[in-house]
């Protein structure tokens, strides 16, 4: 899975866009970005030209459901949340996820190579989160970290869920005690574990807790859905009292307090941003957010949340954020690095740079214009999705069926 991609403009994210720039990519990784005369492809490599065409890395999604919550399946597809247990961190994300669904078609189709997969918000704690890419025969092929945080609700949505079960969390002081209460018992239970250990003495271990330590010990961090700012409010009081990394999720009224969470340092992943204000929560919705958290100093991501906006429209969240004031090269960053960055996977994928995974997208023109599409997507060097622009249509290649 030699290649070189030639004679476009390339934009590394990271670095100054190159006009007549090389990308080359050997074994499934970048081996070099430059200037055309500047990079030097070895004999036999397989060579696209992309003169007038726009280079970038393939973008990343940092909170969607691909794979999990599959389109045009009906119920037997739904695998997003287990509503049963308000605690359940010891689910796994990864062991849901079904990569025929059609879904992760259309990220390719719209430029996103890589998708961190969570589950639903059904549950105060919903489990663990797994980044995948975006093509491959199995979920064990397609996996780029497992896991790669936690996921947990607060608001409305557990709210809701509970309270129609007449049981805790009805109340929004309910889900805030179950997270309170499931890392006192993760607290305990390092203590009883760690003094075992020093003794030499059986353990009986505990999935669900040994996740939360995880969380505890900083190795994993807990990303929050939250959406009123009233809940972001609380999702930084309870970081604040066990001292986890907290990313906000959704965050539709961070903008009204960007300066407290600038302050503090804790990134946000902002949208969907093209739904109607079907719940209260959503009542502040604004493309305007990410522009006035990335002013703040907040580090943020973009994302579609599929399938609640189908993940090729990812490109056009970032365009209309422009048109709404955000800085064009932050648009970029927003659903390239900064979430690669987020979410703890920028040592393989957001940016064009040497010792990166070889995904690229070759687009027609600007990314940003909603006019241009992505023409060659190349996940680790091999190209899974090509436009025909005489047929009008997309192929993805058969992951079943490989040369």
């Amino acid at each position: 899975m030699n290649v070189a991609i030639t004679s476009g403009y390339v934009v590394p994210v990271d670095g100054d866009p190159i006009e007549g720039g090389t990308v080359l990519i050997t074994d499934g990784r970048i081996a070099a970005v430059g200037p055309d005369a500047e990079v030097e492809i070895p004999e036999g490599t397989r060579t696209v030209d992309a003169t007038g065409r726009w280079v970038l890395p393939g973008f990343v999604e940092a909170h969607g459901h691909l794979g999990v919550s599959e389109e045009a399946e009906g119920w037997e597809g739904q695998d997003t949340n287990e509503m049963t247990d308000p605690n359940g961190a010891r689910m796994r994300a990864l062991d849901a996820i079904n990569p025929a669904d059609i879904g992760f078609h259309d990220a390719l189709a719209g430029g996103v190579t890589s998708s961190v997969v969570k589950p639903g918000s059904g549950n105060v704690i919903g489990g663990q989160t797994v980044a995948v890419k975006c093509w491959g025969r199995t979920v064990d092929d397609m996996l780029l970290r497992q896991p790669v945080s936690v996921k947990s609700a607060l608001g409305e949505n557990p709210k809701r869920v509970y309270g129609d079960k007449k049981q805790l969390p009805s109340t929004r002081q309910g889900v805030a005690a179950v997270i309170r209460d499931a890392f006192t018992k993760a607290q305990d239970y390092r203590a009883r574990r760690d003094h075992a250990a020093a003794e030499g003495k059986p353990f009986e271990r505990d999935n669900t807790s040994e996740v939360l330590v995880r969380v505890l010990d900083g190795e994993l961090p807990w990303c929050q859905h939250t959406h009123r700012a009233d809940d972001i409010a609380t999702a930084l009081r309870l970081a604040d009292e066990f001292g986890y990394r907290v990313v906000i999720n959704h965050a539709t009224e961070a903008h009204l307090m960007a300066d407290d969470i600038a302050r503090r340092g804790v990134p946000v992943i902002s949208g969907p941003l093209f739904t109607t204000r079907r719940k209260v929560e959503l009542r502040h919705r604004t493309l305007a957010n990410p522009g006035i958290l990335d002013r703040a100093g907040v580090k943020v991501a973009i994302t579609t949340d599929h399938p609640v906006i189908p993940i090729n429209f990812l490109v056009h969240q970032a365009t209309l954020c422009v048109k709404e004031g955000m800085d064009r090269d932050a648009a970029l960053r927003s659903i390239t690095l900064n979430p690669a960055e987020i979410m703890g996977l920028d040592d393989r994928v957001g940016a064009l740079r040497p010792g990166l995974d070889g995904d690229v997208v070759i687009w027609s023109g600007d990314p940003l214009d909603v006019m241009s599409r992505a023409l060659h997507t190349f996940v680790d060097g091999r190209e899974v999705w090509t436009w025909d622009e005489s047929k009008r249509s997309g192929t993805v290649a058969d992951p079943y069926y490989r040369d």
